[in-house]
């Protein structure tokens, strides 16, 4: 009597059972053969060699039948490298598919802000898409999913996202920080990025992820740095991330010291000290003066940033010169003092021969809604301009905004950088002469 044919059995990924838990924590590769170390395979082997036989020799028997599988749960990756496609850079998307057109900024934002818009996704359960937008306009892939935490204005991809972070140690990750692996040599094989989310225990070996991931948005457990491909994830932190408010900031500074003295900041400075003193000021609202994020070289950003802190504190003059003195560097190092505002980081400059001041570049910006944007508004339509303001000037600045400021720009005959669409304090005093 011919031998029975069974069913191979090949045991899903994401088993439960000890053994495939054990070995897919400890990295080890399969055990020979199509079943590998599965002990259900195993017991299924076993159960089709004995039946095998008592066929074969003419004697009934009963076919024992092995434990089910575990049920389904979200995929866990496992030790191979599987392919991770995404999108490149693109637009946001508004509600009808189309690219919303503008510049990719890095609006401030804090971390109990990205976490939240992280969890909307997750409770959705967005699928994963490289080529779909949701409906918040960001694309369902795992980069989109970071723009779309960050509170970015674009969508950006795993070989972009490193310019709106500044590179941190395993030991600064906080919540809201990134963890990025960006293959150049093939983007489609473990390209990848995940939103820290707060370790799991004090020996800090796991952490919570938040990513987008075949099938949808999740939020687990997972081993740092990542399933595969670990040690080349390399932390982040978002340069537009701010303190929550209440909170003391003292995280930003725990590991500032004792002030290091003058000589350590200003021009020509290039230490470790000026990494750290910009660091702290982006945790207390800084981020918008660091277009490539803090590096050890003293630069007019550090100065700027140091400024507007001190402004913050309602010093003027010499005690807000831009340089940190003790006094700067203790408010730093401990979270105490003013948070800068992005409203205020810029003092407005006194009128001049009828000319209103400049109020600051802060209150033109995505995001930012105030009189100032006005009162633009209106100077432009009465100079010429509001053909772009098809339902007229309000204060929320938006593109129609940016392109009649980019128009009167270019009337002045100014190209490249000098025509951004966003108004300068030359731009402002030129459009109320």
């Amino acid at each position: 009597m011919p031998a029975p044919v069974f069913e191979e059995f090949d045991p899903a990924n994401d088993c439960e059972c000890p053994g495939c838990v054990h070995w897919r924590r400890v990295g080890a590769a399969p055990l020979p053969g199509r079943f590998g170390g599965h002990p259900a395979a195993r017991s299924v082997l076993v159960v089709a060699a004995a039946a095998s036989a008592a066929l074969a020799a003419g004697a009934p028997t009963a076919v024992a039948h092995s434990t089910p599988p575990a049920p389904h749960r979200p995929a866990v990756p496992d030790d191979g490298e599987p392919d991770t496609p995404q999108g490149a850079k693109s637009p946001l998307h508004g509600p009808a598919g189309k690219p919303v057109q503008g510049p990719v900024t890095t609006p401030p934002i804090t971390r109990t802000e990205i976490i939240n818009r992280a969890k909307t996704w997750v409770t959705a359960q967005v699928p994963y898409s490289m080529t779909l937008y949701w409906t918040d306009g960001y694309r369902q892939d795992c980069s989109g999913y970071v723009s779309m935490a960050w509170g970015l204005t674009g969508n950006e991809w795993t070989g972009s996202l490193d310019q709106f972070g500044v590179k941190i140690t395993k030991e600064e990750l906080e919540p809201g920080d990134m963890l990025l692996f960006h293959n150049p040599d093939n983007p489609e094989k473990g390209s990848h990025v995940v939103l820290f989310g707060g370790w799991t225990d004090y020996t800090h070996t796991a952490y919570t992820a938040y990513e987008q991931t075949p099938p949808h948005a999740r939020r687990q457990s997972t081993p740092y740095a990542y399933w595969s491909n670990s040690a080349k994830y390399v932390p982040y932190r978002y340069k537009g991330v701010v303190a929550d408010p209440g909170a003391s900031g003292a995280e930003a500074g725990k590991a500032a010291g004792p002030f290091p003295g003058a000589v350590y900041f200003g021009p020509g400075a290039d230490n470790k000290y000026v990494t750290l003193l910009g660091r702290m000021l982006i945790a207390r609202g800084a981020g918008s003066h660091y277009t490539k994020g803090p590096t050890s070289v003293w630069g007019p950003a550090d100065q700027g940033a140091t400024r507007a802190f001190q402004l913050a504190q309602g010093w003027t003059g010499a005690a807000a010169d831009g340089l940190p003195g003790p006094r700067t560097w203790e408010l730093l190092a401990t979270g105490r003092g003013r948070n800068i505002k992005p409203a205020t980081t810029a003092t407005p400059a006194p009128a001049s021969h009828g000319v209103p001041g400049y109020p600051g570049k802060n209150y033109f910006r995505p995001g930012a809604s105030n009189d100032h944007v006005t009162r633009l508004g209106r100077q432009l339509a009465a100079k010429g301009y509001g053909r772009f303001y098809p339902k007229g000037p309000g204060p929320a600045w938006d593109e129609a905004d940016r392109r009649a400021v980019e128009a009167f720009q270019r009337a002045q005959g100014w190209r490249g950088g000098a025509a951004d669409g966003y108004p300068g304090p030359e731009t402002w005093r030129r459009l109320f002469l």
